[in-house]
C-alpha cells in the first residue's frame, strides 16, 4: 500500500439540503452502476480509495469542490442509495458519522452473514485502520467519521476523517484492501488533509524497528514528513479561481459542446435533443466514470457540472441536474435490458471531448464563465442554500463566445 495523495480540506459548517441530499444520492448510484457494468466491483472499491477521484466525484455532486463536507454528505448519500440494492449490485457500506462510526461492526458482522465472508476480520480491518490513523499517526487529527466500503467478493476500502480542533481543519484518510499486506507499515492508499510539517507516523516502512522496540506506539520518536507524499493542495479561498483549474480541459469542454453543432455529433445518438449545457454536466459525468487517473488533480472543475449548494462557482442549475440523471438512469435501464448504446455514447463522449484538448489553446476568462453561469442560472432552475436563482433585472441572458 502507499499515499497516493493529501488534500487542504478546509471545515465547512451548515447543511445539505434535502434537494440536493436526494439528488446526490441518484447520481452516486447512477455511476457507481456504470462503473460496475463497464469496469466491475473492484474498480468501484479502487476507485472509492482514490482521494482525488473521490473529491472530484463529490464536486461533480453538487458539493462545495473543496470542503470537508464532501466526505460526510457523499459517503451518506451513497449508503442510502447503494445500501437498499447491496444483493444486486453487490457493494455494501458500512458505518458513517459520530455515532454511526461506532456501529460499522455490527453493520459488517451482518454482510458477513449474507455474502459468507468472514465478519471477524472484517471487523479487525475496521478497527485497525481507525486505530493506525488516530494513534499510529499523530498529525493532530481526532477521527470523527468513519466508513467501510466492500463487494461481497472480498475487497474493500475505508474511507475516515479527522478534525484538527486547532486549526479547524479536516484530512481524509483511505484505505484499500488489495495487496495490503500489514496494517502497521505503509497501508495507506492516500491521506487528504493540510500538510502540517512533521508528524509522528509509525506505519511508515523506515519506522520498522520502532515498532518493534516500543509498546505504546503513540510514545514513539520515530517521524515522517508528509510532503514525502504526492498533495493535492485544495486551497482555503470558496470561489474558483484560474489557478484551481485545468483551464485547457475545461476550455475544450465548453467549446466542444457550446460552439460545436449538434450535427457534427450524429454518430453521438445520446445527444439527439440534448441541450448545451446539460452536455456539459454529461461530459463531465462521463469523465469521472471513465477518465484516467491522471485527470482528476482538479476537483474544481468537475463543478462546473452542477456547481455547488453555497453559490460557487454557481447555484446547482435543478433542471439540468434532472436532466442529467434522466439520461443515466434511461442508459442503465437499457443496458439491463441488453441494449447497451447509451452506455456507450456516454464513454465515447469523454474520448471525443478529450481529444479536443489536443489541439486546443485557451484563450478566455474564468470569470466569464462563471458569470455566465450565475446570469442564466434562473433558466435552468438554479439554487442554493439560500434560496433560488433570480433573473437579473435590466439584463439578458448571455452567452460566453471560445472563438
Amino acid at each position: 500500500m502507499k499515499r497516493s495523495g493529501s488534500a487542504d480540506l478546509p471545515l465547512h459548517y451548515g447543511y445539505v439540503p434535502q434537494w440536493l441530499y436526494e439528488r446526490m444520492a441518484k447520481l452516486g448510484l447512477s455511476v457507481v452502476e456504470v462503473l460496475l457494468s463497464d469496469y466491475g466491483k473492484d474498480e468501484v472499491i479502487r476507485r472509492l480509495s482514490d482521494p482525488l477521484w473521490f473529491q472530484c466525484f463529490g464536486a461533480v455532486m453538487g458539493m462545495d469542490w473543496h470542503s470537508s463536507g464532501v466526505t460526510t454528505s457523499v459517503m451518506g448519500s451513497l449508503k442510502k442509495s447503494i445500501n437498499p440494492n447491496s444483493r444486486s449490485l453487490g457493494i455494501y457500506i458500512a458505518g458513517g458519522k459520530g455515532k454511526f462510526s461506532r456501529e460499522t461492526p455490527t453493520e459488517l458482522m451482518k454482510i458477513s452473514e449474507s455474502t459468507g465472508l468472514k465478519g471477524d476480520e472484517l471487523v479487525r480491518a475496521s478497527k485497525l485502520s481507525a486505530k493506525v490513523d488516530n494513534t499510529a499517526i499523530q498529525d493532530g487529527y481526532q477521527l470523527y467519521t468513519h466508513n467501510f466500503i466492500l463487494s461481497d467478493e472480498g475487497k474493500w476500502a475505508v474511507i475516515q476523517q479527522g478534525m484538527n480542533v486547532k486549526d479547524k481543519t479536516a484530512r481524509r484518510y483511505h484505505w484499500h484492501s488489495e495487496d495490503l499486506t500489514s496494517f502497521v507499515e505503509e497501508p495507506h492508499s492516500g491521506i487528504s488533509g493540510i500538510n502540517q510539517g512533521q508528524i509522528l507516523n509509525l506505519t511508515a516502512q523506515a519506522a520498522g524497528e520502532n515498532r518493534k522496540r516500543i509498546l505504546e506506539v503513540s510514545h514513539t520518536n520515530s517521524e515522517k514528513i508528509m510532503q514525502d507524499f504526492a498533495r493535492l493542495i485544495l486551497p482555503a479561498h470558496h470561489d474558483i479561481r484560474a489557478s484551481d483549474v485545468d483551464l485547457k480541459r475545461l476550455g475544450a469542454l465548453l467549446y466542444m459542446t457550446r460552439e460545436t453543432q449538434p450535427e457534427n455529433f450524429e454518430e453521438l445518438l445520446l445527444l439527439k435533443g440534448v441541450g448545451p449545457r446539460t452536455l456539459q454536466s454529461l461530459a463531465l459525468v462521463s469523465e469521472v466514470i471513465h477518465g484516467a487517473p491522471s485527470r482528476f488533480k482538479d476537483p474544481a472543475r468537475f463543478a462546473f457540472a452542477h456547481g455547488g449548494k453555497d453559490g460557487h462557482p454557481f447555484p446547482v442549475p435543478l433542471k439540468i441536474y434532472d436532466e442529467t440523471l434522466e439520461i443515466l438512469q434511461k442508459g442503465i435501464e437499457k443496458s439491463k435490458l441488453g441494449h447497451s448504446d447509451q452506455q456507450k455514447t456516454l464513454a465515447k463522449l469523454h474520448t471525443v471531448i478529450s481529444r479536443a484538448e489536443e489541439n486546443f489553446e485557451p484563450d478566455f476568462g474564468l470569470n466569464d464563465v462563471i458569470d455566465e453561469e450565475r446570469k442564466n442560472s434562473w433558466k435552468y432552475g438554479g439554487k442554493t442554500v439560500f434560496g433560488d436563482a433570480s433573473k437579473p433585472t435590466g439584463s439578458q441572458p448571455i452567452q460566453l463566445s471560445l472563438f
